[in-house]
């Protein structure tokens, strides 16, 4: 373990697989001790063990940071049992595409809830224990890394919703990156292109079989590639802040 982030605390949202996962590992080699969200308990239960068996500090909190109440308990959980909070990743993700004629309301209804009010819900609750790390900690700052996509920059049929979900992580990032930037905060989006995590296992049908059409041929990035700039991100100096980082594949040239 080494020691850039040593004494702070990192909240991880999706942290039972993927791009959460990762994130967990790498930023608790980085010295974080790190909060494990996800709905999915035996998950993040096992990650924990195997972050404290690597010589690691990690809490779990099985939550579904989709329900407000659920968000802010969560926030309140951790500062109570670990003292502060230092970094937050929102990194749970919900990808349903397909035609829209088939596509069922709560299906879309989902993606909007774990993509924009998750983040939502998790930012609003932790925004003063960010702010009180900022000025407390050694390092004079603290962070929110949100995980867009690059569907979030570019719009394609048959991924309306998603693209909506993802350019509004991207926007209200930005906007907070405004908001809270001369407060020692920093705000940053990280749009990954195809990853190869459960988020492409979540699709069914011909929205199934479209996207491995689309993606035929791409060798996909690993979630350790994301969780590598999400460290970069959280270990810079007070004086750079990352606003946003695109990542695609080498293959993917959409």
């Amino acid at each position: 373990m080494t020691s850039r982030l040593q004494s702070t605390v990192a909240l991880i949202t999706g942290a039972s697989s993927g791009i959460g996962r990762a994130t967990a590992l790498r930023l608790a080699e980085e010295g974080a001790t790190v909060a494990l969200v996800g709905r999915r308990k035996d998950r993040v239960e096992e990650l924990a063990k195997t972050v404290t068996d690597q010589g690691g500090q990690a809490l779990a909190i099985p939550a579904d940071v989709t329900d407000a109440d659920a968000a802010a308990a969560t926030v309140r959980t951790i500062v109570e049992r670990l003292g502060r909070l230092d970094i937050v990743v929102n990194a749970a993700g919900a990808m349903l595409n397909g035609d829209s004629i088939r596509a069922r309301i709560d299906e879309w209804d989902q993606m909007v809830d774990v993509n924009v009010k998750g983040v939502m819900y998790v930012v609003k609750a932790a925004l003063p224990h960010l702010l009180d790390a900022a000025k407390s900690a050694d390092r004079q700052v603290a962070d929110v890394i949100n995980i867009s996509s690059v569907a979030g920059r570019v719009a394609t049929a048959g991924v309306a919703i998603y693209n909506a979900s993802k350019f509004g992580v991207t926007a209200a990032t930005e906007a907070w990156r405004q908001e809270f930037g001369d407060r020692n905060l920093r705000f940053s989006v990280i749009e990954p292109g195809a990853v190869d995590t459960e988020l492409f296992g979540h699709q069914q049908g011909h929205a199934k079989e479209a996207e491995s059409q689309r993606f035929e041929g791409v060798e996909k990035l690993h979630p350790e590639d994301i969780a590598d700039a999400i460290a970069y991100i959280a270990t810079s100096p007070r004086r750079r802040a990352i606003n946003e980082i695109v990542i695609r594949p080498t293959d993917q040239n959409f």
